[in-house]
């Protein structure tokens, strides 16, 4: 049986939290979210602007594959990336944000 590392364990541990975090969603559901598709596109360059410090990775992400474009790669990947603490990774912060009763939280 082949030993797995302390490396290898927490990937595995961050994807368990990822798709379990279900405990996480409210006993109501929140109101929908409206005024959003009246706002005009923002590239995704111009939108990840302040995270760039936070997640380097994502300048690297000028030859996707699969056909995916380049957004679209950015995009999985900053969704998907771990940090530590884990509270600071974009999947935690926005899951917590949609989740929130108060959407005012959205605008921000």
């Amino acid at each position: 049986m082949a030993k797995t590392s302390a490396h290898e364990s927490e990937e595995v541990i961050q994807r368990f939290r990822r798709i379990t975090n279900v405990a996480q969603e409210p006993s109501r559901f929140p109101l929908p979210i409206g005024g959003y598709e009246k706002l005009p596109a923002v590239p995704l360059e111009q939108a990840v602007e302040e995270l760039v410090d936070l997640v380097p990775m994502v300048q690297s992400c000028e030859e996707p594959a699969d056909g995916l474009t380049q957004d679209e790669f950015a995009d999985i990947m900053l969704y998907t990336v771990g940090r530590e603490p884990l509270d600071e990774c974009l999947y935690v912060v926005l899951n917590a944000t949609l989740r929130s009763a108060n959407r005012a939280k959205l605008k921000q």
